[in-house]
């Protein structure tokens, strides 16, 4: 990675992935975890404190060094094991059917092959193990105007935020991967310009 990317994308990604209005969605999409969880795209910590009780452990997966040390304090200050577990998400250094849970949250958007992500994930979670995911990405059906300017910025927006794509369509890639998702809420995040915040919020099974 570039000194851009390396040094600046995670230090700008934990300070963007901090607000304040992200906490309840942070909130309402740890709800239910439970068991041994992978997250993919960890980033600097910031679900950590949602975590539920039920939470035994989770194995993080972030390839950033910067934004693994950008995380040691909710690392440490968390009543749930967590431990850095793999660099890839798509390509898990895991067994098949370990995990009870995953836990993907403003990931796909910027995994090169969100694809294999999700395959990868659907691989490591045990049958019946519940994927957690809130992301941003393609507007919903019928707002054009908002796509056709997701279309415009998208490549000023990867440039700046690591890979960041604006118009990846996140229920078409899951049910693409395999997963029967059980729980979508689709909405605008208030207080952002249409264009980047596009949210998908749910759950989705892996049978």
């Amino acid at each position: 990675m570039g000194f851009y990317t390396d040094r600046i994308v995670p230090r700008i990604v934990n300070v963007a992935c901090g607000a304040k209005m992200a906490e309840p969605l942070r909130r309402r999409v740890c709800e239910g975890l439970r068991g041994e969880v992978v997250e993919i795209g960890f980033g600097t910590g910031h679900n950590v404190p949602f975590y539920p009780p039920e939470v035994t452990g989770v194995a993080a997966v972030e390839p950033s060094d910067l934004g693994w040390k950008l995380a040691a304090d909710r690392v440490r200050a968390s009543p749930v094991p967590v431990r850095r577990a793999g660099l890839d998400g798509q390509s898990l250094p895991f067994e098949d059917d370990s995990f009870d849970a995953a836990l993907c949250t403003w990931t796909l958007c910027t995994v090169p092959d969100p694809g294999a992500a999700l395959r990868e994930l659907r691989r490591v979670l045990k049958p019946g193990g519940t994927l957690h995911f809130v992301e941003h990405g393609l507007a919903p059906e019928g707002d054009w105007n908002v796509r056709r300017w997701q279309r415009r910025l998208e490549p000023l927006n990867k440039r700046l935020l690591g890979g960041c794509h604006l118009t990846r369509p996140t229920a078409d890639m899951l049910r693409a991967a395999g997963f029967t998702i059980t729980a979508l809420d689709v909405f605008y995040e208030k207080g952002a310009p249409k264009a980047l915040a596009a949210e998908s919020l749910g759950t989705a099974l892996s049978l």
